[in-house]
């Protein structure tokens, strides 16, 4: 279940009814990325790099060579501390795409069911908000344990799996429920949803191809919460969330 809702997200990442979505999510995060990037170099140059010369300042001049070398491990440090942001940048982008990927796959995948109701862009937004400051705190936590031998590559996974996971599936599961139900139902299948959680932090670690990870991990959890809504009808589904009525 769990991959074949991977299988169908990947085939959804290129499809034609998803290529505006695909443009408009991969150009946004390589913008907030970028933008974070540059921030990130001017404030090092602007608050660190002055240190040097308080430290050193006799620096003999056929040592320029030094600080030129030093300025480009410096840049590619910065873009190293960013690809630890990926994560918390991808639930912000995810919260305000997330409905129109869903859209496109409820749309050419399941025609005869009723299409879920997008959230109110208010909700969204706040819901994007407090997503990111979870995943932020959560990814500080994997930081932390970089620095314990045998446990920072596993906690990077364990955080991201978790927290990826339950939200993107809330996310999809409230088109069609209320937010209450959404997490009840999350909680009810949490280790299927764990499980898929920990594909979406496994895309997540591949240089380059994460920046898609908002595209794939809302497909997944679209699929995955379809095919546990078939296989456990004991969570009814909230009609009052259906873009138009069920049909009988």
């Amino acid at each position: 279940m769990i991959l074949d809702a991977a299988r169908r997200s990947l085939v959804n990442l290129f499809a034609p009814e998803s290529r505006a979505v695909f443009w408009k999510t991969l150009g946004l995060t390589i913008l907030v990325l970028t933008g974070l990037w540059l921030m990130l170099r001017e404030a090092f140059v602007y608050y660190a790099w002055p240190w040097v010369a308080v430290f050193l300042p006799d620096l003999p001049d056929w040592t320029g060579w030094l600080t030129f070398v030093a300025a480009i491990g410096a840049s590619i440090g910065l873009a190293l501390a960013l690809a630890l942001l990926i994560a918390p940048i991808t639930a912000l982008i995810a919260g305000l795409f997330l409905d129109d990927v869903a859209e496109v796959i409820e749309k050419r995948d399941y025609p005869s069911e009723p299409a879920g109701n997008a959230m109110p862009l208010g909700q969204a937004i706040i819901g994007s908000i407090q997503f990111l400051g979870v995943v932020i705190l959560g990814n500080i936590v994997a930081l932390i344990m970089l620095f314990i031998p045998g446990v920072n590559l596993v906690a990077f996974f364990l955080v991201n799996g978790y927290l990826l996971g339950r939200e993107f599936f809330e996310f999809a599961a409230m088109r069609f429920r209320s937010p209450k139900d959404a997490r009840a139902f999350r909680s009810k299948h949490a280790s299927t949803v764990f499980l898929a959680g920990l594909l979406i932090a496994g895309f997540l670690a591949i240089p380059f191809v994460n920046l898609l990870t908002p595209l794939f991990a809302a497909g997944l959890m679209v699929h995955l919460h379809k095919s546990l809504s078939r296989r456990d009808p004991s969570f009814a589904l909230d009609q009052s969330r259906f873009a138009e009525p069920l049909r009988r």
